[in-house]
């Protein structure tokens, strides 16, 4: 038994030095629903839809969609549709040179509500669970408060920045006087992905050392492998962030900490999040190098829900969709939460 796994650790540490395979990552089947400009919906195929009204996850901005349905053993999305969800994504395509004048509004008022009406044509229902991911948990926050009166039942974010004091090195880049947004845009008015992906490294998604001696010691492990191969490739796949949205990040979100007042300056208006009122799940993670759990935590006080429920993890940023943590207790309660808000189809 010994020698057997010293062999699959050196074929499969062999074939990891050799630059190896990439994992194949997103592969729960999936029709494109809608789509405009670089947004696009996704309906995943389901034979046992059981539950109203149907999920929509908005993706973020700063990373590609394919950690939401990782791998077929550590998925979000394929464990949802399991559970007997009708499940939608909104992702989006990476921004070219036209989406540089893109603003927070663009998707806030523009895309996500828009995405919500395609929803409810292609599901013929009434209502949505609304659920946003790290940076998509903003744009969703923004285009709840701002549209009371789209048709949300419920609403979800995970892992998903609030109070911009507490996120670290990207916002202490940016705080006053360091470094401007204009500083990062490039002249396709995007600011790159490498710039992203240098600020993504420096808050060490997953610490390196301790990483590489995991990875060393697992390496029999062929689903380990995998894993940590999808992980690390996803934590290095930044895509282009648009300028116009960019500056209000810098300007509004980190600079005036907008989102931990409750009040955001929104184009012409002003939208509340003590506005948002229907049931609301805040779930986020303590051990989150990313969003770290202090950034999150207001958020539940923070809107007007009634019924507003923090549901926090004990792992990284990962732990939503992949690993020990997200097998046993985000996934299932996660699917808990959202069951008992829903009817019976």
């Amino acid at each position: 038994d010994m020698l057997e796994r010293q062999v699959l650790r050196a074929r499969n540490g062999l074939s990891y030095l050799a630059g190896g395979k990439r994992p194949a990552t997103a592969q729960t089947p999936k029709d494109l629903v809608w789509k405009r400009d670089g947004a696009r919906l996704w309906r995943y195929r389901s034979d046992q839809r059981r539950y109203r009204p149907p999920v929509l996850i908005v993706h973020s901005l700063v990373s590609k969609s394919y950690v939401l349905d990782l791998l077929p053993n550590t998925s979000l999305v394929r464990y949802l549709v399991g559970e007997g969800f009708d499940v939608f994504l909104l992702d989006w395509m990476p921004p070219e040179p036209a989406d540089a004048e893109n603003t927070l509004e663009t998707y806030a008022d523009g895309y996500i509500p828009a995405a919500i009406d395609a929803v409810l044509d292609e599901a013929a229902g009434r209502e949505v669970t609304l659920a946003g991911y790290c940076f998509g948990g903003i744009l969703t926050l923004l285009a709840a408060a701002g549209h009371t009166e789209l048709p949300i039942r419920n609403m979800m974010v995970m892992a998903t920045p609030c109070d911009y004091r507490e996120m670290g090195f990207m916002s202490n880049m940016f705080a006053d006087g360091r470094l401007d947004p204009d500083d990062v845009i490039d002249e396709t008015g995007l600011v790159p992905a490498r710039a992203l992906d240098e600020g993504f490294q420096a808050l060490k998604p997953t610490d390196a050392v301790a990483q590489q001696v995991n990875f060393l010691e697992s390496l029999w492990n062929d689903e380990f492998v995998e894993g940590f191969l999808a992980i690390n490739q996803w934590a290095r796949d930044q895509v282009p962030f648009p300028g116009a949205a960019f500056r209000q990040t810098v300007h509004l979100l980190i600079r005036q900490n907008a989102l931990l007042d409750g009040v955001i300056p929104l184009g012409r208006r002003t939208v509340r999040l003590k506005d948002i009122r229907c049931p609301f799940l805040n779930a986020f993670a303590e051990q989150d190098g990313i969003t770290p759990a202090a950034s999150s935590e207001p958020l539940t006080q923070l809107v007007g829900s009634g019924d507003a429920t923090e549901l926090r993890l004990h792992s990284g940023h990962i732990g939503f969709v992949a690993g020990r943590q997200a097998a046993k207790v985000a996934r299932p309660q996660i699917a808990d939460w959202i069951r008992r808000r829903s009817d019976e189809a």
